[in-house]
């Protein structure tokens, strides 16, 4: 992931993660009466707003980044085959150059 989209999804995360508390926090003072309910409950929906941004900004920087930087993708099937081609084509190669040679001499002893 780069590091725009990245940054855009942890704050979102953290945004997001904020926001359940404070619904956790109205859900409670509301269950036992207490004044500090309906400011909860006015904060949590603002910050359902937010969070919804955030995500959107996720998805945004996304779509920005791959529109200026392309799309950064696996080698092919045809970038792997002609990968084959070439390995083969240096195990012929060298394959050709020992049997020039001669059988090589084994413990390095001359004879």
């Amino acid at each position: 992931m780069p590091d725009p989209v990245r940054t855009a999804a942890v704050r979102a995360v953290i945004i997001a993660a904020v926001t359940l508390i404070q619904a956790m926090v109205a859900f409670f003072c509301a269950m036992a009466g207490a004044w500090f309910a309906f400011p909860a409950v006015l904060s949590t929906v603002a910050s359902t707003v937010v969070a919804t941004w955030a995500v959107l900004d996720v998805w945004v920087t996304r779509q920005v980044w791959v529109q200026r930087n392309g799309v950064r993708s696996q080698p092919s099937s045809t970038a792997r085959r002609l990968r084959r081609e070439r390995r083969q084509a240096r195990r012929a190669a060298r394959r050709a150059r020992a049997a020039r040679e001669g059988p090589s001499r084994v413990g390095g002893a001359a004879a």
